[in-house]
């Protein structure tokens, strides 16, 4: 691995991009160890996703950088995902879920115009029901979005808040700046 000092322009402009991102309240980023085997180059953030104090949703997002480019990649540098949701249990036997959950990802890089190529992933839905000493209250359901695409403009600010916007709608967050019917009327 190459020293810090020894980072590309690109690679330098693209981790200030992403630190200089402050996402909505309800997403809390941090930066985490990058995978040091998938490129010369590698920065991560991860993300936790609260909804009425209580996680919903954690994420990875991570950068890699290779100055000598990756045929696969079309570019220099990648950014890849790993995205996990809580979800109702009947969202969890949704066909359609999938084909939405790839759309969230896709429509909210388009609305940030984040530009990229190469785009590609997985939707996966689970539903668990615990026995025995596990045995828990109710069945729980989950989603975990896999994906990668390579930018195509040096904007990583825009591809972060594409990305955040994404773990909003994977979280059931309401937009910025609309408050959901339940938390206008809690009761406590």
């Amino acid at each position: 691995m190459a020293t810090p000092s020894a980072a590309p322009e690109a690679f330098t402009r693209a981790v200030a991009g992403l630190r200089a991102v402050a996402s909505r309240p309800e997403i809390l980023l941090e930066e985490i160890a990058a995978p040091q085997k998938l490129a010369p180059f590698a920065f991560a953030l991860s993300a936790t996703v609260l909804r009425a104090g209580d996680e919903v949703a954690s994420g990875r997002l991570i950068l890699l950088h290779d100055p000598a480019g990756h045929e696969s990649w079309r570019g220099e540098t990648r950014l890849v995902t790993l995205v996990t949701a809580e979800l109702e249990s009947d969202m969890a036997s949704d066909p359609l879920l999938p084909a939405v959950a790839w759309t969230w990802l896709t429509d909210a890089l388009e609305q940030h115009d984040a530009t990229y190529t190469a785009i590609g992933g997985t939707i996966t839905q689970t539903a668990s029901t615990r026995f025995g000493e596990l045995a828990g209250p109710e069945p729980t359901a989950d989603l975990e979005v896999r994906a990668s695409w390579t930018p195509t403009s040096s904007d990583t600010a825009a591809h972060l808040l594409g990305w955040c916007a994404m773990l909003a709608s994977t979280a059931g967050l309401p937009p910025p700046g609309v408050t959901s019917f339940n938390e206008r009327h809690r009761v406590g």
